[in-house]
This record gives structure tokens, C-alpha cells and sequence, in this order.
């Protein structure tokens, strides 16, 4: 990160904003069936990048009936070893933005790792973790909940490329809410999601220690579906 200045509005710098579809929710074990990259300048989208990629093994029924990519519709299309530049390169030296960050970072990360490479250094935005810190009483957080809440249009949500855009616009549209210095903004990000951690892991405490039972305020964690997948 140290090709970053802390001190620079980060609205100012160059976003690109990611989300993956994959064949599981094990960001170790998944693999990349769609990725969506939307790069941002200034708050308006620049770039539109996306495809379908061939992951090499057979697409599990759950997925495809979430997403309704199929396993013929990936025959033919490129490998992610193929495609391995134009994403590295579309995430170099640009903020990474996707809505539940750990999950779409993991499994990027995982298939960076597999054919050789490391990803790069640079800041992470996660927009659902700013979405459960300033829209706390939203009891949903998944991303076409908060879309809808905001009015921001996702018309073919649990594909890549949309969800990827629909992203980066829900961070540009809390982003007045937020601390204008990147480094300012990573601190507090880091603070909000720890404390989010910390609240779903009492949570889940509560629930194994009533026997599995939902919590009676029905505090159970509401985003436990990660983004990649079930939007």
C-alpha cells in the first residue's frame, strides 16, 4: 500500500469495483465461474470489464440456481490462468471495492495463488461493512436489499458485472457519510468491521448456547450468505 498516499480523498483516486461468482462459498476451495470488474473515476463509471470463466470442474446445482450460469454456458470460455493479466492488471494500483470484500478478495486470491502470482498491495473498500455501521435499521444487508433501499437499479443481480457496479455505487452514495481521507476512511472501516465481528460472534455464541435456536430478538447474523453468491 505504500504506493498510496493516506492523506489523498479517495474519491479522487481510481476504484475498481469486483464481484465473483464461484462454485462455492470455501473462498480456499472455490472457484471463479463470473467475475465483474467496474473501474471508477471521480464517482462515474469509466470501465465495464466481465466474463464468464471456465473453472474446470462441474458448477454445483446450488450455484447455478442462484446465479443460472450452467455448465455449457462456460464450455469454450477462457480459464482464469488466461485471464489472469487482464485481472491483475485491472486491480493494480486502483482501490478494490466489493461488497463483502473478504469473499470476492479470498477467492481471487486463491486463483491468483494457482497459477503463480501474488495479488498486489492496495487498499480494500467494503461497502456492506459501511452499510450495516450507517444503515443500522435496515435488518437486512444483503446487496439487492440495500440497492433497493437506495435506489439503485440491479436488474440482473447474482451476476458479476452488475453486482460489481451496483457496488461501487452503493459506496459513492454513503460515501458523505464517511471520512474524505483514505487513510482516515481504512481506520474506520477497520473499527466498524471488528465490532461487527465481535457482535456476530456473540450472536452465534447466543445460538449454540440456546441449542441452536435462533436468538429470541432474532439478532442472528443477517448477512451470513456471502455476496459472491447470494447478492
Amino acid at each position: 500500500m505504500l504506493s498510496f498516499d493516506l492523506s489523498t480523498p479517495w474519491r479522487e483516486m481510481s476504484l475498481v469495483a469486483v464481484d465473483v461468482e464461484a462454485t462455492g462459498l470455501d473462498v480456499a476451495e472455490a472457484s471463479i465461474i463470473e467475475i465483474g470488474m467496474v473501474r471508477f473515476e471521480r464517482g462515474q463509471v469509466a470501465d465495464r470489464w466481465g466474463t464468464l470463466v471456465n473453472p474446470g470442474v462441474p458448477i454445483p446445482e446450488k450455484v447455478t440456481r442462484i446465479t443460472g450460469i450452467t455448465d455449457d454456458m462456460v464450455v469454450g470460455k477462457p480459464t482464469f490462468r488466461e485471464l489472469k493479466w487482464d485481472v491483475y492488471g485491472r486491480i493494480r494500483d486502483r482501490i478494490f471495492v466489493a461488497y463483502n470484500a473478504a469473499y470476492d478478495w479470498g477467492v481471487i486470491q486463491t486463483e491468483v495463488k494457482r497459477v503463480g502470482l501474488s495479488m498486489p498491495a492496495v487498499p480494500i473498500l467494503d461497502p456492506l461493512v459501511w452499510s450495516r455501521r450507517l444503515m443500522q435499521a435496515e435488518r437486512r444487508h444483503r446487496l439487492g436489499s440495500i440497492c433497493d433501499k437506495l435506489g439503485i437499479p440491479l436488474d440482473k443481480a447474482h451476476r458479476a458485472e452488475h453486482d460489481a457496479e451496483a457496488a461501487g455505487k452503493v459506496l459513492f452514495r454513503l460515501a458523505d457519510k464517511v471520512p474524505m481521507e483514505l487513510g482516515a476512511l481504512l481506520n474506520e472501516q477497520a473499527q466498524w468491521s471488528a465490532q461487527q465481528e465481535e457482535a456476530f460472534a456473540a450472536r452465534r455464541a447466543a445460538k449454540a448456547e440456546a441449542g441452536g435456536a435462533e436468538p429470541q430478538d432474532g439478532s442472528a447474523d443477517p448477512d451470513v450468505d456471502q455476496a459472491g453468491l447470494f447478492g
